[in-house]
């Protein structure tokens, strides 16, 4: 079994290492600057090119100040990639990764099957880590290996029980879907792992936490501890799912594609009006200057063509700027990236001197906590959450003030 890390093997590193025009220092120099290049093409999805060199130039590159030696041999790398893809593809050959071609047929068959964007780029991350662990075309093909790899998380990388369904899941939808498998059946036990409690903050944590963030983002924290949204819940927001004269919130499509409404905080209703307001300016100039209206859920787009358009379906959290969308390849205003909002919510907690833990999903837990230690019952809060059990909403119990275990009031309390 393959239990060392895995390494990423590109198209182009067999040739390199062969090239006899270049020293072996030139050899390793030009793998690292290749290495960079071929991940951040990667992580962005951008194609193999000449344009996604240049574009790799500029903000990779020259972001900050290199010394001329550095550019010469950077610039040498790139060169000889470029009149390597050349040569490759007038041969005939492959120049992506099979890591690459996997994933992209991953991603191109979950289309196919309308799967959701994120799942199909979950399927197509694990279904590319076993390609590299594989490390080869014939060996990606057998289930054998597959077993062996999914017996490798458990066993080496001991990952949760959900990711090891994750990728159970994620392999056979690629021996079924792209290999064309009828059925498969991987040789492998799962292995449950404890549950976790979650990290819980208490109401003066929070109020600490929010009182250092504003604008946008603070908003954004309001929302989701007032409401106890997941992150994907929240920044998909439209305008029509915020009714801050009825104080609800309706979430569309949430975690296992099901609706549901939960609580809208008095105390930003204001803030929401006031939002709304200067986002009908936004909508006013992004039709002035002609970009297509946002992105639409499954099948809608097709019904109402015009509907992305439409001031009800706009973002209530939009992007700063445009930006080309990844399904479509059209150049549209988004919502607000995940990773901005929690770039922000980490340095608000760091400001705070928390000393805990602090993810988004931090806020969700104190919503559900607080209501709890509030008085409110878990079948409420387990609606409102979303939770399709409540034994998943009754983990609350076990962090809650003066609920189940935290209700015992310590012995030694009693001798001072």
């Amino acid at each position: 079994m393959n239990s060392e890390k895995p390494v990423v093997v590109y198209a182009w590193g067999a040739d390199l290492e062969a090239s006899r025009d270049l020293n072996p220092r030139q050899r390793e120099a030009f793998a690292m600057v290749l290495g960079w290049l071929e991940h951040w093409r990667l992580r962005l999805g951008r194609e193999a090119g000449r344009e996604t060199c240049k574009e790799f130039w500029r903000e990779q590159v020259m972001v900050k100040e290199r010394q001329p030696w550095q550019l010469e041999q950077w610039s040498g790398a790139i060169q000889w990639y470029l009149r390597w893809m050349k040569y490759r593809q007038e041969s005939g050959g492959e120049v992506r990764s099979l890591e690459e071609r996997v994933r992209q047929a991953v991603e191109s068959a979950g289309a196919r099957r309308g799967l959701a964007l994120r799942t199909r780029e979950t399927y197509g991350r694990w279904a590319a880590g076993y390609a590299r662990w594989a490390g080869n075309a014939r060996a990606v093909m057998e289930p054998e290996r597959a077993s062996a790899y999914l017996g490798w998380l458990v066993t080496e990388r001991k990952v949760s029980f959900s990711t090891q369904k994750q990728a159970l899941n994620a392999l056979a939808f690629f021996f079924k879907d792209v290999c064309g498998w009828e059925s498969v059946e991987f040789q492998v036990r799962l292995r449950k792992t404890p549950k976790r409690l979650p990290v819980v903050l208490d109401v003066a944590e929070v109020v600490a936490i929010l009182e250092k963030m504003d604008g946008c983002f603070g908003l954004m924290a309001r929302i989701q501890y007032g409401a106890g949204l997941r992150l994907n819940e929240l920044v998909t927001l439209r305008v029509k799912d915020v009714d801050e004269g009825r104080g609800i919130v309706t979430v569309r499509d949430g975690k296992g594609g099901k609706d549901r409404t939960t609580v809208l905080p008095q105390a930003v209703g204001e803030e929401v009006a006031t939002r709304k307001a200067r986002l009908r300016e936004l909508q006013t100039q992004d039709r002035a200057a002609g970009l297509p209206g946002v992105a639409l859920p499954n099948a809608f787009g097709r019904k109402d063509r015009r509907a992305g358009e439409k001031w009800p379906w706009q973002w209530l959290f939009p992007a700063a700027k445009p930006s080309r969308d990844p399904e479509s390849g059209i150049v549209r205003r988004h919502h607000v990236h995940p990773d901005s909002y929690s770039t922000a919510l980490r340095q608000a907690v760091d400001e705070a001197m928390i000393d805990k833990r602090v993810t988004s999903h931090a806020l969700r837990h104190a919503f559900a906590t607080h209501l709890l230690e509030g008085g409110k019952d878990i079948r409420t809060i387990q609606e409102l959450l979303g939770h399709a059990d409540v034994k998943t909403t009754e983990i609350y119990t076990h962090v809650a003030k003066g609920v189940g275990a935290m209700g015992v009031r310590s012995p030694l309390d009693a001798c001072v």
